[in-house]
């Protein structure tokens, strides 16, 4: 049985890849999307778009009533996509959210929601496999070499820095890494900010220009030697994969998960 899906934030570059990645699965149906504009039009008559006549939909609400959907993929942002999880929630819908940007009230809060009417939802700050890959080894990594810093590079028009990916990791890696101050005892930044934000003791740099997708990099030193962990994301086809998974997974939970990590073995 095929799984009826709703796509918000679809004309977006994220976006326009999931609708063609839903529309190439067999078993998934793409029912709708909610956009900020276009009500009442159709991808087809979007510049861009696929030629089907998907409806579009500025109400997300009318949309789930009319249409009933699985799964929601909300590409959206934080704020707004906190919002359609809600919403989504209260019609019985699972959503897949890929922004950044959630604190972890926002996480408990949410995922008390999930438990309380037995429905999965998955947000994940990267959907790119070999991200989560990267993290992964970065976290055995640590076990063995505790001096860190993360390097993360992204286009010029993210929003927030560091990234969710940064933050994951560096979540990832204090799960086995105690904190501690790095560098030398006495170092001053003669320009603020010079050595990036602290985690633990941890350094995060972010970069924004354009031409960049996503880019990230785990170095870790040790007498002799450093290690470097990274994993580039070229084009937002990447991430596709990744989102088929979390869509396929979601229909078999009722909790929410943080983090692809959570469902890659």
């Amino acid at each position: 049985m095929s799984i009826k899906i709703v796509i918000a934030g679809a004309r977006g570059k994220m976006g326009s890849e999931a609708v063609k990645m839903v529309l190439e699965t067999d078993h998934f149906e793409l029912v709708a999307v909610v956009d900020t504009k276009n009500d009442g039009k159709t991808l087809l008559d979007i510049e861009d778009q696929p030629d089907v006549k998907v409806p579009i939909f500025v109400d997300i609400e009318a949309c789930f009533n009319e249409f009933k959907p699985d799964v929601l993929i909300d590409l959206t942002t934080p704020k707004v996509g906190k919002q359609h999880m809600e919403i989504a929630f209260s019609h019985q819908v699972r959503p897949v959210v890929g922004t950044t940007g959630f604190t972890e009230e926002d996480i408990t809060e949410l995922r008390e929601r999930a438990e309380a009417q037995r429905i999965g939802a998955i947000i994940a700050p990267n959907f790119a496999i070999g991200a989560i890959l990267m993290m992964k080894f970065a976290q055995v990594a640590a076990k063995y070499l505790p001096d860190v810093e993360i390097i993360e590079k992204h286009h010029d028009n993210k929003l927030d820095a560091p990234s969710g990916t940064a933050v994951k990791t560096a979540q990832l890696i204090s799960e086995v890494r105690e904190a501690k101050q790095q560098g030398h005892p006495e170092e001053k930044e003669d320009i603020a900010g010079a050595r990036g934000a602290n985690y633990e003791g941890m350094r995060i740099h972010s970069m924004r220009l354009p031409g960049l997708v996503a880019h990230q990099e785990v170095v870790f030193g040790g007498v002799g030697q450093t290690l470097s962990i990274k994993h580039d994301s070229l084009h937002r086809s990447s991430f596709m994969p990744g989102i088929r998974l979390a869509v396929e997974t979601v229909m078999k939970i009722d909790t929410l998960i943080y983090g692809l990590e959570n469902i890659i073995e």
